[in-house]
This record gives C-alpha cells, structure tokens and sequence, in this order.
C-alpha cells in the first residue's frame, strides 16, 4: 500500500508539471535495484544498481517483460535468478503499473533469506534423522508446559501420541511433582537426573539434557530436549546412586543460598530444599540475636517449611546453640536433629529438621548433609547480617541514629503520595544556642547534645512517624495521620524534654533550646515534599524570631500562591 501511494504522488507531480520528475527521482532514490518501463515494455529509466545487472546478466529481463505482459492487473511479486560477479543472485521484484501504460519494477536481494531458508529445511531434516535414528528419546514442550513432540518411538513405555498433549509432571513421582524439570527449564540443563513413572505405574530413571525456548519479545515458549533411560544401571548401583543424589541435593541447596540476591528469601527457600532433600516433615531456620546478654547465644526464627512442629523449648535450641555437632531428640513421635550454624567459628544460628510417625532414623547420609547444609546456612547468616549493616550505614544517621537526609525525604515522598493518608504534620525542629556549646566546650560536647536531641525525637514516636536528622543541627519529624492539634502536643512534649538537657548547655546565658516550625499537610492539595518543608522551614524561622524555644504553625497551603511570612501564626512558647 506505501509502494502504491507512493508511485500515486509520484505520477500526480509527473501530470502536473508536464514531465516526467515523479517515477525518474523514485527510481533514482531507491536503495535497490528499480528501472520503469515504458508502455511498449522498454526501459525509460534505471538507477545504476540495475544497470549494472543488465550489464551482467541481460537474460532475466525478458522474463520478466513475460509476466508483465501475462497480468491483467497488478502483478505483485516475481522472482528471478541474476547472474552477477558475486555469483548467482536471486532478486524479488515488485511490479507497479503506471498511469501512462507502463510499469515500475522495484527489485530486492532475496538471496540470503533463500539460502537461510533452505539451510533452516535442511537442518530440520537432518535433526529429525538423527532423532528417529538415536536410542534416546527427544521431545518438546509448548508454552503450556504440555509435550508437542515426542519421538516416534514413544517414552517409558508410552507411544508417542500417549504423550502429546500431556503435562509432563504428571510423570513426575508423586513426591517431586514441585521439583523444577526439564521440561519447563528456563536455563540450559545437561545431563540432569530425575525419576518418572513409566506406563506400568513403576519408577524410572532418566538423565536429561534440555535448552529453553524463547520467542522473539523473549517471552518462554517451551522446552527442548532429550532423555536417556538409566533405570537399569540406577537399580543396579542404588547405594551410589543414593550417595550422588544427596550430594546433588545438597549442591542444589547451596546454589540456592549463592544465587539468590536476598539473603532472607534465600534462607526460606532452603529451609524448603533441606525438608525434601532430608525426606523431612519439616524443617527450621534460626539466627542468633545481636547484643544478647552475657553472650548468650538466643535464637530467633527466620524461615520455616513444612508440618507443624510441637513446641520447641528453650532448653533443646540451647542444647544445639552450643553443641559443636549435631544433636537429636524426640518429641512424642517426632524426631528431631538438629546442628547449630557458624560463621569464622562463631555460632549465629541453627539448623532443625524433623519427621513424624514411623519414618526412618537419621542415617549417616542425612547428618552428612545436615552438617553441610548448615555450614552454608552459616554463611547466608552472615551475608544477611551483612546487608543489614550496609542498609543500615545507608539510611542512618551515623551519630544519632535517625534518618539521614536522603531516606527521610524518599520516605516522606512515600507518605505523602497515599491518597488515603490524612491529615499529617511536619515538624522542623532547629536547636538554640547549640554553636556556643560547641565553641566553649568542643566537639565532643557538641556530638552528646545531638545524641540526645535524636533521643529525644524518637521517643514515643508511633509507626510510620519518621524522626530524622537534615544535617548539622538541624531537625525533622513527620508524624503521620496527625492533625494539627496533635502536633502541637508533640511540640510541647519537645520543648518540655529540653528541659532535662539543661545540663548540657554552653552556659546559662546560652541555654540549649528548639525552635518548631510546624506545616500540617492534608492529602489531595497537590503540595509536594519541597514545598511542605518549605512552609516548616519558614514557621521555624519565625518561631526562632520569637526568641527562640517556641513553635510556630505554618498556614495552610495555598497552591500556586506565594504566603507571605506575615501569615505565619504567633509563635508560641513553652506554656
């Protein structure tokens, strides 16, 4: 349709300049081959990339006066093989006719694509004889997850068209049907061993290599790959098969705790793969607290799998919190093992798994992979503790503890972007006098009054209220869902607290003191975070100009609307 509007604007100029401007430039401009036609069928024009095959190879162009002769309308497509110095092309040409009798032919280089074509056929060919041919069987999910081909021979004692349509985990053991397959692999898999059940209902064992398939806006669209039956030599080497399935498990395990970025949602994913891997109920993740007294271990915990375990008393995770191997114990008809975590030698965790009823003790195999597990488990303890501190550093203040500049800002953006927040307040609080505490008494004075002062905001302050530190001396504390009377309570509750400070004043003459600015925002007004700080900001000042350890009350905002200091409500003291 572009080529046809095209050539259509084209032969409008041509008629109504008298010439012949429109199909000359278009040919001239064409980035392939293109040469017009008169009525008669000779060439009127073309561009040099057509000369050339001309020049070259003068057979291809009768052909294709043939088929222009041969159509009664449009012509469409025809493609015709050019000899040129590259060898042989093959070049798909588009016929358009022209007001004046004659035609526009506008050639491409088909060559490539042909050839792509037909190696694509080829290797097709040549993927199906292997497949017929080899003792494997091959086979290929849809995105559905179901099979779309299995090779003619048929799988595990099913035909192949038993196969087609089917949820390849309804093979899958009854329990592995969770395990990740094959089958809806999402990376490359080789040479992965799992059971299936054959037609007559009995275990199988298969090794698998497989790759994912992935359509163009890389969205999952299956699986291919192929199985080999083992169940045989499996059967014949079960001890070593079982010894290599732990291990396997086990490595699994561990790449679960390596990959995941989270080391919380990792510790949940493994207390999940532990329970299986051990053939568990159950299974229980600790970590030891930071700063418990008198350096006792106290376990808390953080991930959980499985059945309900009866209470677990303080004695038994004392009792694995400092053994230095594994500890098992029974509760009712439960059994338990379990074996505390460490990291550089010190313990910051535990490790507990349990079975119900008449299951099978513990074996060496399953306290060789518990004493693993836990060595990774140890790990992942301190890779979480790890994050914690780096968040920490990054949201905090350093020398306070509130938050620092950045988070309180990104947070309050949070806050105030809920339609459903209410009315909240923001206090701007600037200390009095704290430059002469520096200057008379130094630094070291000067980090305790600041010290203080984040105690002082974080004091009773509720979820979701937001304490922070701006920098130097000064202050902020957002306090959700809070009116204005509320507010000012807070700021008499601050005021009043700077009472118990006095001791760290430069001297009577300078007592140490806050001034307030209070901006109380309400939701749906369109104020941002800049512009409500800035109404706090300028009610401090006022408060400050008051003579300082007062409050003042910002006045509502007023969109698009500059507020006059003059508006800002009398400071208020102490009372």
């Amino acid at each position: 349709m572009d080529l046809l509007l095209t050539t259509g604007t084209f032969a409008t100029a041509s008629a109504s300049t008298g010439g012949q401007t429109g199909p000359v430039t278009l040919v001239a401009l064409y980035p392939g081959p293109a040469l017009r036609l008169d009525s008669a069928l000779a060439v009127a024009e073309a561009n040099a990339e057509a000369e050339d095959m001309m020049d070259s190879d003068p057979r291809w162009l009768p052909e294709l006066r043939n088929w222009l002769s041969a159509s009664s309308v449009a012509p469409g497509l025809r493609s015709v093989p050019v000899e040129s110095l590259r060898g042989i092309m093959i070049v798909e040409w588009a016929g358009v006719p022209l007001p004046d009798g004659g035609f526009l032919l506008l050639g491409r280089d088909d060559t490539l694509e042909r050839q792509l074509r037909h190696t694509l056929t080829e290797s097709r060919r040549r993927y199906k004889d292997l497949v017929e041919v080899s003792s494997d069987f091959a086979w290929e999910t849809g995105p559905d997850g179901t099979f779309v081909f299995v090779s003619h021979k048929g799988a595990l004692g099913y035909p192949a068209d038993a196969l087609i349509g089917r949820d390849p985990r309804s093979l899958a053991l009854e329990e592995a049907e969770d395990l990740p397959t094959p089958f809806d692999c999402r990376r490359a898999v080789d040479q992965t061993e799992l059971w299936l059940k054959s037609a007559d209902g009995t275990p199988a064992c298969v090794v698998a290599s497989a790759l994912p398939l992935f359509g163009v806006q890389g969205d999952w669209i299956g699986a291919r790959g192929v199985c080999r039956d083992v169940t045989e030599q499996v059967l014949r080497s079960n001890e070593l098969a079982r010894i290599r399935n732990r291990e396997r498990l086990l490595g699994h395990i561990v790449h679960t705790l390596r990959d995941r970025l989270d080391a919380a949602e990792a510790l949940a994913v493994a207390a999940t793969e532990t329970a299986r891997a051990l053939s568990a109920d159950g299974c229980r993740i600790y970590r030891a607290e930071e700063g418990a007294a008198g350096g006792r271990v106290v376990l808390s915990l953080v991930a959980e799998f499985g059945a309900k375990l009866p209470e677990v008393g303080t004695a038994l995770l004392d009792r694995i919190a400092n053994s230095e191997g594994l500890v098992t114990d029974r509760l009712g008809d439960v059994q338990l093992i379990g074996e505390r975590t460490e990291y550089r030698q010190a313990a910051n965790g535990a490790l507990l798994v349990w079975r119900t009823g008449d299951s099978e003790p513990w074996d060496e195999d399953d306290r060789h992979l518990m004493s693993g597990v836990a060595d990774h488990i140890g790990i992942a303890h301190a890779h979480l503790a790890y994050q914690e501190r780096l968040r920490r550093l990054s949201e905090r203040d350093g020398l306070t503890g509130l938050f620092n500049r950045r988070t309180f800002f990104e947070r309050l953006e949070e806050s105030i972007s809920r339609p459903d927040s209410g009315p909240s307040a923001l206090l701007y609080v600037d200390l009095d006098n704290f430059k002469a505490v520096n200057d008379l008494h130094g630094h070291q004075q000067g980090d305790a009054v600041l010290k203080a002062i984040g105690t002082l905001l974080s004091t009773g302050v509720r979820p979701g209220d937001l304490p922070g530190r701006l920098g130097g001396d000064e202050f902020v504390l957002w306090l959700g869902r809070t009116d204005e009377a509320k507010a000012r309570i807070v700021a008499e509750r601050l005021l009043n607290g700077m009472r118990d400070l006095a001791h760290l004043s430069a001297s009577p003459e300078k007592p140490l003191g806050l001034s307030i600015g209070i901006a109380v925002h309400t939701p749906g007004r369109g104020e941002s975070v800049r512009e409500l700080t800035d109404r706090s900001d300028a009610a401090m000042y006022d408060a400050k100009k008051s003579g300082k350890g007062h409050f003042a009350l910002a006045p509502a905002y007023r969109a698009a609307a500059q507020i006059p200091s003059s508006d800002v409500s009398a400071a208020e003291p102490i009372p």
